[in-house]
């Protein structure tokens, strides 16, 4: 089993850089290789991207010298169960609004006694010829995410954040500003404040903290890196690809 270099920079409070994968194609984790980036998350919670295509991706990340993290698309054991069975290194979890949810995310990916994850045989456990090997990888390099995005989760962040089991947190900063009434206001005095509260949570608890800054443009990520933020989400396939063409046609017809 391959040592996670995303375990040890969370563990060492280390930054790293990724990116969201909504498109289904396995090139594209190949094409998005060549930036650097350290890990890429399959995103299963918004887009079209189904079971049957994570493989392929998993696949394509491994290859490409990068760790696949996936985004499920809810909390739910089977589903968690699948994608680390598939040869996910880590689970981006939504909707972490409680200690209950983090403990049952936790669980989904871990084995008895420290979880409740079902026993297969599949590509992550070699299909059967390296369980023990996979068994102790899943204990000391697995990941586990909990993505802090509702107003509920910023009041209940402690309980959260001293759950066994959590390696890091990602804020989902559209869902969170919308919790408060002000989808996508992220400036917003009272959607910064629910950011900073969590940031301070997580430095309290050293949890790892996470942010996705979804713009293509890499200044508003740097703000986020110089506040802290270690796991870095920079935009996504989609969005990299349209404004790329966008501003290249644009300066083409302008020139012309």
């Amino acid at each position: 089993m391959k040592n996670n270099k995303v375990k040890t920079a969370l563990l060492n409070n280390e930054q790293t850089y990724g990116s969201w994968i909504t498109l289904a194609n396995p090139l594209i984790p190949e094409i998005m290789a060549e930036a650097g980036f350290d890990w890429l998350c399959i995103d299963m919670e918004h887009s079209s991207i189904e079971l049957s295509d994570v493989l392929n991706l998993i696949l394509s990340i491994e290859n490409n010298n990068m760790v696949p993290l996936v985004r499920v698309g809810e909390n739910n054991s089977n589903l968690i169960k699948r994608v680390m069975d598939a040869g996910a290194c880590g689970v981006i979890v939504p909707n972490i609004n409680s200690h209950d949810d983090a403990k049952a995310a936790v669980d989904a990916v871990r084995y008895s006694p420290n979880g409740t994850r079902g026993v297969g045989l599949y590509r992550a456990q070699g299909f059967g010829k390296k369980f023990q090997e996979y068994l102790d990888w899943l204990e000391n390099q697995s990941i586990v995410i909990a993505q802090i995005e509702h107003i509920d989760a910023v009041r209940n962040i402690d309980e959260i954040f001293t759950t066994p089991g959590i390696d890091a947190f990602i804020v989902g900063p559209y869902d969170l500003s919308g919790s408060l009434g002000k989808p996508g206001k992220f400036e917003d005095k009272e959607v910064q404040q629910a950011i900073n509260i969590i940031l301070e949570a997580g430095e309290k608890h050293g949890i790892t903290a996470g942010f996705h800054s979804v713009s293509s443009d890499p200044s508003e990520a740097l703000l986020y890196k110089k506040k802290g933020f270690k796991l870095l989400g920079f935009s996504l396939d989609s969005i990299f690809l349209g404004d790329a063409a966008i501003s290249a046609l644009q300066k083409l017809k302008n020139d012309g």
